[in-house]
């Protein structure tokens, strides 16, 4: 009888030969997707964010998300990560002395972790079932529990460990920030900017934040600057669009620029995202990933495409089944001439 290690070479030669036979024509990867024209997004800026939790405290209000304590005496919501029930969270950076904020010596940080809404999401690609999906228009990728079969293939996927499966739940299902897009049609944009006190939090044009994330890098530190809250509005909105969205229309107030790194976190990781980030301290010392510029779902879809593609795969591994099988009759036929001789 052949031993697994002769099933598994069987089937790796059948499938390299007819593997080989169509990936040089078919394999090149297709292109990463871009942001769309009007997509939505955030601008968070850690020198500007003081650890309230309010926007923690407004997105469990809006999702109608229970607490989560890591404390015994259960007084207060502490969750000290996203989950299947916490959408939004604020962390903290902490060295030495903690002396002063935005200090990578002896100081603090805060940074917001939530869903980054890429151009190209892994998680909308690994999904079978369509139950991540991105709009078209807006770019936010929404989830759709009805749809999900809890293969979780998005929380393995996701490269800023965003979705989270609630194992505690009966029929199981994901969660994560969606940008309110439930609040929308009502007025509303994200609660995390509606309520951020400082407007560390900004919701708007991913164009417009993008661009309001490079004036700011633009400035010297301690520059006397206006900073926008809430909602920023879109270059050439007119009256009537700027209508659509409640709250007041100019929330702006005068602050000093901070001591800003030269670069705008997810313009380019990973493809580039919605979402975009500043900061005083080092990415990484603040919990976000060091990502390459492109996204990983162009390549898995296409090397996909081309294995499944017109059978490819089930045939490369029926024809080693099928070589391992013959093989084993073969051999067994030649050991019982032996044994009648």
């Amino acid at each position: 009888m052949a031993s697994r290690r002769d099933f598994l070479r069987g089937c790796l030669a059948g499938g390299a030969a007819a593997a080989t036979a169509v990936l040089p024509e078919t394999a090149a990867a297709r292109d990463s997707l871009e942001r769309p024209p009007e997509a939505l997004g955030l601008l968070y800026d850690g020198t500007l964010c003081v650890g309230c939790q309010a926007c923690v405290a407004a997105c469990k209000q809006v999702n109608e998300n229970p607490a989560e304590f890591s404390a015994l005496d259960k007084l207060w919501d502490t969750p000290l990560d996203t989950s299947g029930r916490t959408f939004n969270i604020i962390k903290m950076y902490r060295h030495g002395t903690m002396q002063t904020k935005d200090s990578e010596q002896n100081g603090f940080s805060f940074m917001k972790t939530s869903c980054m809404h890429c151009a190209d999401p892994s998680c909308v690609s690994a999904c079978p079932v369509s139950a991540m999906q991105k709009d078209a228009k807006t770019g936010i990728v929404s989830y759709d529990p009805d749809a999900c079969i809890g293969c979780r293939y998005c929380v393995a996927a996701c490269p800023f460990g965003i979705p989270k499966y609630q194992y505690d739940s009966p029929t199981g299902k994901i969660g994560k920030c969606e940008l309110c897009r439930h609040r929308h049609k009502d007025g509303h944009y994200s609660a995390c900017a509606e309520v951020c006190p400082t407007g560390a939090t900004l919701f708007g044009r991913s164009e417009d934040l993008l661009a309001e994330a490079k004036r700011r890098l633009a400035l010297k530190p301690g520059e006397k600057t206006m900073i926008p809250r809430g909602r920023i509005p879109a270059k050439g909105e007119t009256p009537e669009q700027a209508a659509r969205w409640k709250g007041l229309l100019d929330q702006s107030y005068e602050a000093v620029a901070g001591n800003y790194l030269q670069h705008v976190y997810g313009e380019k990781e990973y493809g580039g995202t919605q979402v975009f980030k500043l900061s005083a301290v080092n990415f990484q010392k603040v919990g976000m990933p060091d990502l390459p510029p492109k996204a990983s779902a162009a390549t898995s879809e296409t090397i996909q495409h081309t294995l499944y593609g017109g059978l490819v795969m089930p045939v490369a591994v029926l024809a080693g089944l099928t070589w391992v099988a013959r093989r084993n009759v073969a051999k067994a036929e030649g050991e019982g001439q032996e044994e009648q001789k």
